[in-house]
């Protein structure tokens, strides 16, 4: 915990403040497992079901063993069971046959499903947000142009290494996994992907690191604005 400008000492939360725990994150969790569950019943094709959801069940098991090391702000963990559940929905149906993305197609007149295009604009959103924070609490960096430009840089790379794991289970499985790979005969499929997940992150760090900030300083992890450290660490 740090001080604050007046010398009181930082709480993590305003749940702490009033001498409760923060069940958020235990909530969401809840959430997510209770959408996965649903998910797994009778999905289109198991295998896909199992590809498109395995982040999430690497990722939560990750953050349940670092809960007590390095717990994250509640802002994070809110964004990360909104991807959460888009994957989970996308692994029931599979992209290409998302009803949300028909019901657009058909509204919008659009030649295919994009529902898959939701899914790494968000690949790019929320991971975002995600890099910022391990950045600002684990790194030198301060907010500021060169945490900006990193951060859309992780995304980047994050992006491009899904879309090699698409190319390894194609390689691998065939035809199997065509419905995990979800191109729809479109040959710049890839490229979109990548491009997307770009967008999402530029639009996560222009829109939201304002809110993501106040996340940061109400439990303690970031100097509070104006302070010699923000100051100094500033481009």
């Amino acid at each position: 915990m740090g001080l604050d400008p007046r010398g009181r000492r930082k709480t993590a939360s305003r749940n702490e403040r009033a001498g409760q725990p923060n069940r958020e994150p235990l909530v969401l969790a809840a959430v997510t497992l209770g959408a996965l569950i649903v998910s797994g019943i009778r999905p289109f094709d198991w295998g896909t079901w199992i590809l498109e959801v395995l982040p999430v069940l690497l990722g939560g098991a990750i953050l349940i063993a670092t809960y007590d090391s390095f717990r994250l702000s509640t802002f994070v963990y809110r964004l990360l069971t909104l991807h959460a559940l888009i994957l989970i929905l996308g692994g029931h149906y599979t992209y290409a046959r998302v009803p949300l993305g028909f019901w657009v197609q058909d509204l919008l007149e659009l030649s295919r499903n994009h529902y898959d295009r939701l899914g790494h604009f968000a690949q790019g959103f929320i991971p975002a947000i995600l890099t910022r924070e391990v950045l600002l609490r684990r790194s030198p960096l301060r907010p500021g142009k060169w945490l900006f430009f990193l951060t859309w840089c992780v995304c980047l790379a994050f992006s491009a290494f899904y879309e090699l794991l698409e190319w390894w289970a194609a390689l691998a499985f065939g035809q199997g996994a065509e419905a995990f790979l979800g191109t729809q005969g479109d040959v710049w499929d890839t490229q979109w992907d990548m491009f997307l997940a770009l967008l999402g992150a530029l639009a996560a760090l222009a829109g939201l690191s304002g809110a993501h900030d106040r996340a940061l300083r109400r439990m303690g992890a970031l100097p509070a604005a104006g302070g010699a450290a923000a100051a100094a660490g500033a481009p």
